[in-house]
C-alpha cells in the first residue's frame, strides 16, 4: 500500500501536490477548494492487480473532469466511490446523485463528470473521507450500455451485495498488513466479483453473470452470515444451508477447493472471537466458560479442547498471557 500525507510539505505546496497525486492515481481533473492555502490531506492506495483501491482524506472540494481533459489514450475505467464521511453530489450524463455513506456511486472516467463533497456537521473545514475503486471497463462482465444506466446513480452500501462489497473493501484497506503478497490476486478476484454482483443486482441482470462470479457472491454471503451469527449456539452447516435455501450437499460443494468448510468457518470465527474476548480487560469478570458460551460453545470441555488445538495453549493460559502483555 502506498501512503501519502501532505502535512509533510510546506503549506504553499500542498494543494498542487494533491492535484498531481489525483491525476497520477486516478484521472486528470480540475480541483477547487476554499482551503487551498493549507490543504492538509492524505491518501492510501492499494493496487490489487486489476483493481486499485484508495482511501482519500481531504478538505471539502469540488472536482470537475471536463470533455477537453479526456484523451483517446486515457485508460477506460469505472470509478466507484463510497464516502466514509461527508456529503455531496456527483454528476454525469445530466444526472445527479447524492454522495453520502449510504451508497456507492459510479462514473465512467472517459466521460465528463463532476462531484462536490462537504463536511458533516457544523465545522465546514472538517476533512471528509472517501473509499474509491478503479475498475477497467474490460474487467466487468456486464454490458457497457447497461452499466451506463448506473452512472451518477446510487448503489446501496448497507444492504445486499453492496453491503458485502463495502465491508470487504473496508477490511482490506483498514488492515492490509493482514494479507500476504500471495493473497493479493485472490482479494482482487473476490472484490471484482462482488462489484459485478452489486452492479448486476442493481440492474436486475444477476442471472447474466458468469457462474464463477455468482458462486463467489454466494460464498461471500454465506461467510458474512456465519460472522453475524457466531454467538448463536444453533449455528451449524445445516442451519446455514437452510438460511440460504441450499441443500447441505450444495453448501459443501460451494466451498470445495477453497481450503475450508462451513464448519471450519464457524469454528475458526468462534475461536478468534473467544481469543479477543479473553484478552479484553473489560471482560475479566467473566469466567473462561462464560466467554466460551458467549462465542457459541455450549460445552466448556469442547471449548477448551478446540482452543488448545488451535492456539497451542488453554483459554485460561491465553488470558494469562494477554494480562502479562
Amino acid at each position: 500500500m502506498t501512503s501519502v500525507d501532505t502535512a509533510w510539505l510546506p503549506p504553499a505546496d500542498r494543494f498542487d501536490f494533491w492535484q498531481d497525486l489525483v491525476a497520477r492515481q486516478s484521472t486528470t481533473a480540475t480541483i477547487r477548494s476554499a482551503y487551498t492555502d493549507d490543504f492538509t490531506a492524505s491518501a492510501r492506495v492499494l493496487d490489487l492487480g486489476t483493481l486499485r483501491l484508495g482511501v482519500w482524506r481531504y478538505p471539502p472540494l469540488e472536482l470537475i473532469r471536463s470533455a477537453r481533459m479526456i484523451d483517446s489514450a486515457d485508460p477506460e475505467l469505472y470509478h466507484l466511490a463510497l464516502p466514509l464521511s461527508g456529503r455531496g453530489v456527483v454528476t454525469q450524463q445530466r444526472r445527479e446523485a447524492p454522495l453520502d455513506p449510504s451508497a456507492f456511486t459510479v462514473v465512467d472516467t472517459v466521460r465528463p463528470h463532476g462531484s462536490r463533497l462537504r463536511a458533516d456537521g457544523a465545522t465546514p473545514s472538517a476533512a471528509v473521507e472517501t473509499l474509491t475503486v478503479l475498475v477497467p471497463h474490460r474487467a466487468l462482465p456486464v454490458a457497457p450500455h447497461r452499466l451506463a444506466e448506473l452512472f451518477a446513480a446510487g448503489i446501496p452500501a448497507r444492504t445486499g451485495m453492496g453491503a458485502l462489497l463495502a465491508a470487504f473493501l473496508r477490511r482490506i484497506v483498514a488492515h492490509p498488513e493482514q494479507y500476504a503478497t500471495a493473497d493479493v490476486p485472490h482479494l482482487d478476484r473476490i472484490a471484482l466479483d462482488l462489484i459485478a454482483g452489486a452492479l448486476a443486482g442493481r440492474l436486475d441482470v444477476t442471472r447474466e453473470l458468469p457462474v464463477d462470479t455468482r458462486i463467489t457472491g454466494l460464498r461471500v454471503r454465506v461467510a458474512a452470515f456465519v460472522r453475524r451469527h457466531l454467538t448463536d449456539p444453533g449455528l451449524s452447516p445445516a442451519a446455514v444451508a437452510a438460511a440460504h435455501h441450499l441443500s447441505l450437499r450444495s453448501l459443501h460443494r460451494l466451498f470445495e477447493g477453497t481450503g475450508t468448510t462451513v464448519g471450519g468457518l464457524i469454528r475458526a470465527g468462534r475461536l478468534e472471537r473467544a481469543a479477543r474476548d479473553l484478552a479484553d480487560p473489560a471482560l475479566r469478570r467473566l469466567t473462561v466458560a462464560q466467554i466460551g458460551a458467549r462465542c457459541g460453545f455450549t460445552h466448556p470441555a469442547h471449548f477448551s479442547r478446540a482452543f488448545r488445538s488451535a492456539y497451542g495453549w488453554s483459554p485460561g493460559e491465553h488470558r494469562q498471557r494477554a494480562a502479562r502483555g
